[in-house]
């Protein structure tokens, strides 16, 4: 399989993402890391003259700069092919998700969209029909997943190295939603607790989701049916800040998931370990170097980036040398690289390498979406068992 030739950076355009947004500024130093991509255009917010600020902000010709998504759409497609945007980048609230992925897929042009993919279930499976009748490329930016070590447990796992998995154990515990931030202003705790922003989940939909793509992305298993527990902690919140799902997997393997948005002092300690008839590994990400092999027959191994023994895809997306930690914004651009390699293969009629294509797509988002549906549904039913 060849390489694609890089004739140019690719052209993003970002809706959404503009002053006072955290998620937004993380997209654009990930895009920018590999010198693939440039950003070209954008429409920041849906008031326009904020739009207007953050382009300004961002250096962008203020003819780049639009008061809307659908404007975008429509002055970027009458530029010439060589100017116009080769992407878009929805970095929005839930709500804003499906509508803008559906303009861009049927206008020809590729995606980049932030977890959860969208509102409901409804909207992830017909996201699903556009991405596959346009035959364009949908990333979701599931970011856990663009660790070194993250690749390297899925590659042991995958390789039965561990045996037939036998119990998997995820939590995502963080803290900042401890108080009623949404009554004082926050924006990003406004919209997160806002059913009509959100969706029908909060911490559920916010970091749960990470756990469970990332059980199914290391292991390559698939939730068959869990029994969840869901619990609003804050006085007067309107969404779940709590979650506990018991879980059963398609290989007769079981597990336990919780994510935590009230766990008091927590600042991001997303933690996964997964065990098998052999030996079992764990990886936390606040030490992300680190993956932790335990065995029944012998010591221990801890398994570090940079190190020559790792396996392919490990060694894909190391960046730096051992002993310097491979950090957020890292795994994040290991994302938007794999992508843009992507696009470049598919432009160019090539067939693309397989470590290229290791990102999370439409596929995984209507399994995410599928997740928070079974869970606010088991929920409601007095934690009964529900298939997913």
């Amino acid at each position: 399989m060849a390489t694609p030739a890089r004739q140019r950076k690719l052209k993003m355009g970002m809706i959404g993402g503009g002053v006072g947004a955290f998620i937004g500024a993380v997209h654009r130093m990930a895009a920018a890391l590999d010198n693939e991509i440039e950003l070209v255009c954008g429409a920041f917010s849906s008031d326009p003259k904020k739009s207007k600020t953050s382009g300004a902000m961002l250096k962008l010709p203020p003819e780049r700069v639009y008061g809307s998504y659908v404007e975008m759409m429509v002055q970027e497609l009458k530029l010439p092919k060589e100017m116009r945007m080769d992407f878009v980048s929805i970095v929005t609230p839930n709500h804003l998700h499906f509508a803008p992925a559906k303009l861009a897929l049927e206008n020809g042009f590729h995606v980049v969209c932030d977890k959860p993919m969208t509102f409901n279930l409804d909207e992830a499976k017909k996201l699903q029909r556009i991405v596959e009748k346009s035959g364009l490329v949908f990333a979701l930016t599931h970011n856990y997943t663009g660790y070194p070590m993250v690749k390297e447990a899925r590659e042991i796992v995958r390789g039965r190295r561990l045996g037939k998995i036998r119990k998997i154990v995820v939590e995502y515990p963080q803290g900042w939603l401890s108080t009623r931030l949404e009554a004082q202003g926050h924006k990003q705790a406004s919209w997160r607790t806002d059913p009509k922003k959100s969706g029908a989940s909060g911490c559920i939909g916010d970091i749960g989701t990470h756990a469970e793509n990332l059980v199914e992305y290391i292991t390559g298993l698939r939730i068959n049916e869990l029994c969840a527990d869901l619990t609003t902690f804050v006085p007067g919140r309107k969404l779940e800040d709590d979650g506990n799902v018991l879980v059963r997997f398609d290989n007769g393997a079981r597990g336990i998931l919780y994510a935590s948005q009230i766990s008091a002092g927590e600042e991001n300690p997303f933690h996964i370990r997964v065990y098998g008839e052999k030996g079992g590994l764990e990886w936390r990400q606040e030490e992300p170097n680190s993956l932790v092999v335990k065995w029944i027959d012998r010591p221990m191994e801890i398994i570090r980036t940079g190190a020559g023994r790792l396996g392919n895809a490990a060694k894909f997306n190391t960046r730096l040398p051992a002993g310097h930690p491979e950090g957020f914004i890292e795994a994040f651009a290991n994302i938007y690289r794999n992508f843009a390699l992507t696009v470049r293969c598919r432009t160019q009629g090539i067939k693309p390498k397989p470590e290229y294509l290791d990102f999370p797509t439409v596929h995984d988002g209507v399994r995410g979406m599928a997740f928070i549906a079974t869970v606010v549904a088991s929920a409601r039913k007095g934690s009964k068992w529900i298939k997913c």
